[in-house]
């Protein structure tokens, strides 16, 4: 079950959601430096950090998963926004350069399937960033924060899963050392609590940052499927069949 958009939005703009934010965008930036006119695509609810790297790409969409909901963005602009399924996503063979997955992974319902569609889009040399949940992190554990719904992976889990849908991984990082705690005195901490948690416990970090590369070398099997998805208009008119009156 996805979070909800109105959760993750919120979340975002309370204290301990945008120190959340300056913590999980240091460890992008030490995977991702620059994006020189690329295509990126976020998946999930990545418009948080997509802000940071949309100045550089040649163009950047958010894609929001069907189960979550979706929000227009950039504000103020024209929509770069689309409500997808994330095993289906709207796009062709080969057409992105980059994939950013945050709040994605550790909701969807298939993450093998989903991380093939993924494959499928990205252009050869493509590279993907995911942003999950730590299982061994005190965050995957508090459900007051999105990392504590949905499914937290290991880096063994989470390395294994890329290579299974033939990904190659690569670079890492690793956020949010600090406890998720609304008080004060802690949000104060963290950038102690960042500096010691890197060099001291690193697997206890809050997320796992883990980037990967499209392999080209291996056959992926490929199964002919039908959709199991279907849009239904909301505000389709649900009218009730009417009978003819007999005499």
């Amino acid at each position: 079950m996805h979070a909800d958009i109105v959760d993750l939005r919120e979340f975002y703009q309370t204290p301990l959601g945008r120190v959340t934010e300056q913590s999980i965008a240091m460890a992008l930036s030490s995977v991702w430096a620059r994006l020189p006119q690329e295509r990126l695509v976020g998946l999930g609810y990545a418009v948080p950090y997509l802000d940071r790297f949309r100045r550089d790409t040649e163009r950047t969409f958010a894609f929001m998963p069907a189960g979550q909901g979706a929000v227009n963005w950039p504000p103020g602009e024209l929509s770069s926004t689309a409500l997808v399924f994330d095993e289906e996503l709207p796009l062709p063979d080969s057409s992105i350069d980059r994939f950013l997955l945050v709040h994605s992974l550790e909701f969807a319902e298939n993450p093998r399937e989903s991380l093939k569609e993924i494959w499928r889009v990205l252009a050869p040399g493509g590279r993907l960033v995911i942003v999950v949940p730590n299982r061994r992190g005190v965050w995957a554990r508090m459900e007051h924060t999105p990392f504590g719904s949905g499914r937290p992976y290991s880096r063994g889990q989470l390395t294994s899963l890329l290579r299974e849908s033939n990904f190659t991984p690569s670079a890492s990082a690793e956020a949010l050392f600090f406890p998720p705690s609304k008080l004060r005195f802690l949000l104060k901490l963290r950038h102690l609590l960042e500096q010691g948690g890197r060099r001291f416990w690193p697997v206890f970090s809050g997320v796992i940052v883990v980037e990967a590369q499209k392999r080209l070398y291996q056959g992926l099997p490929v199964a002919a499927r039908a959709s199991r998805r279907v849009f239904v208009p909301v505000l389709a008119p649900q009218g009730v069949p009417t009978t003819r009156n007999r005499d």
